[in-house]
């Protein structure tokens, strides 16, 4: 099964475009990624859910430019406080913070706090120029540490202890936390059905003008 267009991934992150050519690479279709086309607008993340805000990045890079696109929103979720930093994850501690600085926030907000359950979401959108998109969710359920620990990984890795591993992210390996992880086990429900998600991409893009 093949495609006469590419999926264009709504990124410009070089890890996440590794990730995908890897995990498609037995399947017949071309990959590209933001980084292969001129400068398009931003989309402004302004959804009140992670699938809002994957579905509009994957419609608006799919409408401007004529390829079926993927596109990811993901967060970490804090029961004790009340579910942020969630969709504001990446700006919880303003425009420009670096991971450490938001993690050092967390920190702050947690200290003291006896109940550290907390879980990271993904939510991964498919669409084509015109129609529907198709959409697949990942939980990963862990634990807000007292410290930050590991180097590997990047976000709020350090702090997410994960217990069956008993270690953060940021201590496993790439291969042990894309096995568990939110994004890895979204990823796992899209590349189950690969092969019917190609016959919807050829079916729906057959309707539409090339």
């Amino acid at each position: 099964m093949t495609l006469d267009r590419p999926i264009v991934l709504a990124t410009r992150n070089q890890g996440k475009i590794r990730e995908f050519r890897r995990l498609v690479s037995g399947f017949h279709v071309e990959v590209k990624s933001l980084s292969d086309f001129g400068p398009i607008p931003d989309v402004e993340e302004e959804g009140e859910t992670f699938e809002e805000n994957a579905v509009k990045k994957a419609r608006f890079t799919a409408r401007v430019l004529g390829f079926p696109a993927l596109a990811d929103d993901s967060g970490l979720s804090v029961r004790a406080l009340g579910g942020a930093p969630g969709i504001h994850s990446a700006r919880y501690a303003g425009e420009g913070a670096t991971d450490e600085e938001r993690n050092r926030k967390l920190l702050d907000a947690m200290r003291g706090v006896k109940d550290r359950s907390a879980a990271f979401e993904c939510v991964i959108a498919l669409a084509v120029p015109r129609g529907p998109c198709l959409v697949y969710e990942g939980i990963c359920e862990g634990l807000i540490s007292e410290e930050m620990s590991g180097t590997g990984g990047f976000g709020y890795d350090p702090l997410f202890y994960y217990p069956p591993a008993g270690k953060t992210f940021a201590e496993m390996t790439e291969e042990e936390k894309n096995a568990v992880s939110h994004r890895g086990k979204a990823m796992a429900a899209l590349l189950e059905e690969f092969d019917k998600v190609l016959v919807w991409l050829r079916q729906r893009l057959s309707e539409e003008p090339f």
